[in-house]
């Protein structure tokens, strides 16, 4: 094994998972974060970055770094990368961190998105709509995540209070998308450049937050699998990935659509710590690790997530329903936080569907 010990910018939930993944092969952590109690602080070495001299123990203590957060310092990773290899790697981290950028990589090479245009002032707003043909979604290019930093201006009258919600950040206009559903694809790219890919999941969301994802998604043909298949392995050898990569798509009636990419672990693939014979946080650990990448395949016919939001809600509803799998963060209860989340495995869609309508107040009444 190359790797003895690895270093994760940030110390959140999944910084903690790759720990409980990473530490049955052996594989030690050291968390660089300014959190003093954190869903990891408990898992490894925790590195404060405001202390003297931080940047230097963790880079010396560690021999391979990694992140959590695609809104992850870019001048941070490349310092280190100077010192230590970081998996994924600059071009990883940049292109997906700008919205922009993301979404001309992906027409450079092929990949569907929505029509888009850059968006620096009213004046732009106003020619975007007429460009593109409302309803448009205004985001800004930075640091939107779970539905934050966008807008969805469907008739004029919505240009001005999209404009007050956002216009003091560089924007991306984009057409929108008639799509039947969401859906993501998760694959694994080690440093030799093997890939391996995950069963293509059905997302929902409210509110701009996931709430439960299935796999595999339902009544997917197999031109569509391929297309997912095709253009998350382009991305993984075009960026140089190494670790887990996730594209969200939109299911259209023509073919799917690219939404945005993050280069790490991801929510909707969090059914694969119980239900893959290598869930992607292992997976994720061998990669930058140098290791052999594990079997992605499914244990059962069917699996599901379920977000734990907002409340922790009643444990033992989740901990007496069979093969399901509990995962708190330990975090404090606050509207719209991940506390932690629910697998579900069945060997039929109806089986898990069954599981998913008995913990259903999980997904109803926790916000």
């Amino acid at each position: 094994m190359s790797f003895k010990r690895i270093g994760v910018i940030g110390s959140g939930q999944l910084g903690r998972m790759l720990a409980l993944a990473g530490t049955p092969l052996d594989v030690e952590f050291v968390f660089y974060d300014e959190a003093r109690v954190s869903p990891s602080c408990n898992l490894g070495k925790c590195i404060f970055p405001s202390e003297q001299g931080s940047f230097e123990q963790f880079a010396d203590s560690v021999d391979v770094i990694t992140y959590e957060s695609e809104n992850t310092n870019l001048e941070l990773v490349r310092k280190l990368n100077q010192i230590k290899p970081v998996y994924p790697g600059e071009a990883s981290l940049s292109k997906s961190q700008h919205r922009l950028t993301e979404k001309n990589t992906f027409r450079d090479l092929g990949l569907n998105t929505a029509n888009f245009l850059r968006v620096a002032s009213k004046e732009d707003l106003l020619d975007a709509a007429k460009q593109l043909g409302l309803p448009i979604v205004l985001k800004t290019t930075t640091m939107g995540y779970d539905g934050k930093g966008q807008a969805v201006v469907k008739t004029e009258d919505d240009i001005n209070g999209a404009w007050e919600l956002l216009g003091a950040h560089e924007l991306i206009a984009e057409s929108f998308v008639n799509f039947s559903r969401e859906l993501s694809v998760i694959a694994v790219r080690d440093i030799k450049g093997n890939t391996k890919v995950y069963p293509i999941s059905e997302n929902d969301h409210e509110a701009g937050i996931l709430r439960i994802s299935r796999v595999p998604a339902k009544a997917l043909s197999p031109e569509k699998q391929k297309q997912a298949q095709d253009y998350i392995t382009t991305m993984l050898n075009h960026l140089e990935h190494v670790g887990v990569l996730t594209l969200e798509l939109f299911d259209c009636d023509n073919g799917l659509v690219v939404n945005e990419m993050a280069p790490r672990v991801h929510n909707s693939g969090h059914w694969s710590m119980e239900g893959s014979h290598c869930g992607q946080f292992e997976n994720h650990v061998r990669a930058i690790s140098g290791m052999p990448l594990g079997d992605t395949s499914p244990k059962q016919e069917s699996a599901a997530m379920i977000n734990i939001i907002g409340k922790t809600g009643d444990r033992d509803s989740v901990l007496s329903t069979p093969n399901a799998h509990l995962h708190l963060y330990g975090k404090e209860e606050r509207l719209n936080r991940k506390l932690g989340h629910i697998n579900l495995l069945g060997n039929s869609h109806a089986e898990v569907e069954l599981a998913i309508k008995k913990l259903g107040a999980f997904i109803k009444e926790c916000g």
